[in-house]
């Protein structure tokens, strides 16, 4: 034990001189904040360290997409998803916002080598939370060292959970309890370790080491569901749940004391005999646990390891040890408004009617929604809604006055909207999620966006989203991943996340964005908003940057129904450049609203498919919460009828169609940075999953074009048939089946389940999704309508008259309306603080995927 004591003091000299050099802009000694700190430029994005038995440990630090958790994003063949997060809850009063949810932004920086330090402390109440963790190669595991410093008068008790994801569903892919320290299957204070794995035990094993066990005073003092509020639901022990640990400690902390916590995760090899090893190094951890690198002063203040045992620590030991130095917070935004006009929660169509009243301006309006976006979107608690905030957003809410003043009328006149960042826009950049587009500039609008500024709409901003439109399970791009709006551990959902949490949040009265497979609803759904996709062609794609060309669909997400009718006026028709939208013009309404008719269900038949509504991995009751808003259907004049799985529409032709879609987009543009799409994606600037390769991809031919189109519309047909036969007017799908998961996962199956099967972008049908309420557990859900071809404006009044029975439309906590001060907030404080500079490219390379990425993670 002197010995390893002797270890310890010697290491500390060493590792305070190289902390020397991260916290010389501000410390926090003892509560007194000196200075602000930013994170330093990162060398990596989503960073990954291999381990001795080859495992990949993907790390969540401050690098692009600067989820900033700590986390394992995953840990190669193995059951982690998203593990390794810290929720948080104190006894603060008043009780902070983001009280019990997910840590996050901690500036967290990588040395180049194992470690990832905490550049910024995260201030929760008073409490200022840090985190460093360590990836030791040789020993293949991961030490998470988290503090907590009271800088209050008073002592506050906190509790801690630490976990995550360990599997999903009940089946092969379920992590299950196989082995613990007390030698039963249950984690209670009794456990110093608990072991992991699959059930045909064919991935890696995992470990967490939990510190010593009770009756030390310093165990965990429970477990909860990681997923699910971990300090007031407890932790499954069977079905879809048990796969979420949250393992709780309690702290209480004198003023100006800090008290820390350390947790390791072990990822054994594969193969048969794996249990066995791991459950030998988690004993030897259990009673020689590394903390070698730690300095005495961070020894000193860990609560769940018995340190004078295991350690040779005595109490004499640390009282004159001096304080540690935690780094100062992020400089936050005084919480007020300059604008004496509330805009939460309002409609479109509530503020048109209060600036055609008089009530308002569209100046006041934008100020209100600036000053909204520079308190709630930044900063380590933020949304991360917007990738770039307009500079000239006032300057186009005063000529919409002006305008308005001059006898000028419209839906959307004045009316701030967050645009998509993959949609064109000639004064503001357009990177589509990516670094490698940073400060991109098109010289003309997109199509839509040309129409929105004709309407006098304020383009307030442009709305983060996931790189390259490629996932819907998740909205992360090169400047930051957006968070839920209603539940604020949670993804945003993507790839318009950022559109639809701008909306949630009110930093925006409406907002467009962009479906392939899933990324206008889904999203959508998460924040409980309505959307709606029209039929191939009502909307033009002209200038929006593809992803899956031909079933690429530009359109509006909004509150209410109503105020998507506003956009729809707007947005949709035909566009001589998009070949798509030929017959837009011929089907469109003359006015939207004018199919917003409340009896619109009466006497309709919507069919269902029951298969549609239950989850394959997930055992909550999400899917019948949506079932029992059948009755409001039927309630409206509907008759619910069962119907068959639709049929197939055949093999989908060959042919590249997102390289068919890059060639036509970068066709528009003389100055576009790439020659094509591949040399795009194999940017070095690219997040590292996402990067390909460079290789060469042929355009589609004609023929494939004319097959593509023809394949398309026959599918339609094959559906109308298919309804015909059972006499329908519309199809009914849940948005969701399943609960919601956190942020921090790698699969789209721990975002939540969206395998409903619905018809819209693989056949390319009209659709409005809506929200109907809650399922048992809290979590908003939605109705999707679908209808054939055409009946767009059928199915948008369908969608009104369904939405004036459910009323189910959840609004957020997390984001309330601020104070009125009648003061100037300066211009700066609307600049979003994600990093505008260029990538680091000095990522080492083992931190690339090379290749193609999977076809799944299209699949958005």
């Amino acid at each position: 034990m002197a010995k390893r004591l002797q270890q310890f003091i010697q290491k500390s000299n060493s590792k305070n001189s190289r902390r020397k050099k991260i916290f010389l802009s501000g410390v926090v000694v003892l509560g007194s904040l000196v200075g602000g700190i930013m994170p330093l430029g990162s060398v990596s994005a989503l960073t990954n360290l291999p381990s001795e038995n080859n495992a990949t440990w993907e790390i969540h630090d401050a690098a692009a997409p600067g989820l900033d958790t700590g986390s394992l994003r995953t840990v190669s063949q193995s059951p982690i998803q998203g593990f390794g997060n810290i929720f948080v809850q104190v006894s603060t009063t008043p009780e902070p916002l983001f009280n019990g949810q997910m840590m996050r932004g901690f500036g967290l920086e990588f040395d180049g080598e194992d470690t990832f330090e905490t550049t910024q402390s995260v201030d929760l109440g008073g409490v200022l939370v840090t985190r460093e963790v360590k990836v030791e190669e040789d020993e293949n595991f991961t030490r998470f060292f988290d503090t907590f410093t009271n800088t209050t008068k008073k002592p506050i008790t906190l509790d801690v959970s630490f976990g995550g994801a360990l599997g999903y569903g009940s089946g092969t892919e379920q992590g299950t309890i196989k082995a613990t320290s007390d030698g039963d299957d249950l984690i209670t204070p009794e456990d110093a370790w608990t072991l992991i794995a699959t059930p045909d035990q064919r991935d890696r094993p995992v470990g967490v080491i939990l510190g010593t066990p009770a009756p030390f005073k310093g165990a965990i003092t429970g477990t909860g569901n990681q997923e699910r509020n971990p300090f007031e639901t407890p932790m499954a022990t069977a079905g879809h749940e048990a796969n979420f640990h949250g393992y709780i400690n309690s702290l209480t902390i004198e003023p100006g004391e800090t008290e820390s916590l350390a947790r390791f995760v072990f990822v054994g090899d594969t193969g048969t005999e794996s249990i066995s090893s791991t459950v030998e190094k988690l004993e030897d951890f259990n009673t020689n646990p590394d903390f070698s690198d730690l300095s005495k002063e961070e020894i000193c203040t860990l609560e769940n390891w018995d340190v004078e045992n295991l350690l040779g620590f005595k109490s004499s030991d640390c009282a004159s040890v001096a304080s540690l130095h935690i780094p100062a917070p992020a400089k936050s935004v005084e919480p007020y408004t300059t604008s004496s006009y509330d805009v939460t929660n309002k409609t479109i169509a509530e503020l048109q009617a209060d600036m055609e009243a008089g009530i308002t301006t569209s100046e006041e309006i934008t100020r209100a929604y600036l000053d909204r976006i520079a308190v709630y979107d930044n900063g380590p608690f933020g949304f991360n809604a917007f990738i770039h905030v307009a500079d000239d957003a006032m300057k186009q809410a005063k000529a919409a006055d002006k305008a308005r003043k001059k006898g000028a009328s419209g839906e959307l006149l004045g009316i701030p909207m967050a645009i998509k960042d993959l949609f064109d826009t000639k004064d503001m950049p357009t990177t589509n999620g990516t670094l490698a587009l940073e400060n991109w500039q098109p010289k003309t609008d997109a199509f839509q966006v040309q129409k929105l500024r004709e309407a006098g709409a304020v383009l307030i901003g442009k709305a983060n989203m996931s790189e390259f439109a490629n996932s819907g399970g998740y909205s992360e791009s090169g400047w930051g991943q957006v968070w839920n709006a209603l539940f604020p551990s949670k993804t945003s959902f993507g790839s318009s996340g950022g559109s639809a949490v701008a909306v949630a949040t009110s930093m925006a009265a409406g907002g467009m964005g962009s479906q392939t497979g899933v990324s206008l609803y889904a999203p959508t759904v998460g924040a409980s908003l309505t959307t709606f996709r029209g039929t191939d062609g009502m909307a033009s794609s002209t200038g929006v940057m593809p992803l899956t060309w031909g079933q690429d669909y530009a359109g509006p997400i909004a509150r209410t129904v109503t105020d998507l009718a506003y956009l729809l006026n707007v947005t949709t028709g035909t566009d001589p450049l998009d070949e798509t939208t030929k017959d837009a013009d011929k089907y469109r309404p003359d006015d939207w609203r004018d199919y917003l008719d409340e009896n619109s269900l009466e006497g309709k038949r919507i069919g269902y498919i029951s298969s549609s509504f239950v989850s394959s991995y997930a055992d909550d009751d999400t899917g019948e919460a949506v079932k029992s808003h059948f009755a409001d259907i039927e309630a409206a004049g509907g008759t619910m009828v069962e119907m068959s799985k639709p049929p197939g529409g055949g093999n989908s032709p060959g042919g590249s169609k997102n390289e068919e879609g890059w060639a036509r987009y970068i066709e528009l543009h003389e100055d576009f940075p790439y020659a094509d799409g591949d040399e795009l994606l194999a940017s070095p600037l690219v997040l590292p999953y996402n990067q390909r390769t460079l290789r060469y991809t042929d355009r589609m031919t004609e023929e494939q074009v004319d097959a593509w189109f023809a394949y398309r519309a026959n599918y339609k047909e094959i559906i109308a048939e298919w309804m015909d036969e059972y006499d329908v007017d519309a199809v009914v799908y849940p948005g969701f089946i399943s609960d919601m998961y956190n942020n921090d996962s790698s699969i789209n199956q721990l975002t939540a389940d969206r395998a409903t099967g619905v018809l819209t972008s693989s056949v390319g049908l009209p659709t409005v999704v809506l929200p109907v309420g809650t399922n048992t557990h809290g979590y908003t859900v939605s109705m999707q309508l679908v209808g054939r071809a055409w009946d767009d404006a059928k199915i948008l009044g369908m969608g009104f008259a369904l939405e004036q029975k459910t009323k189910g439309q959840q609004v957020t906590e997390f984001a309330p309306a601020l104070e009125y001060k009648k003061a100037n907030r300066p211009p700066h404080s609307y600049e979003n603080s994600r990093p505008k500079h260029s990538y680091e490219t000095g990522r080492p390379v083992h931190s690339y995927k090379n290749g193609i990425l999977p076809e799944d993670q299209y699949n958005e």
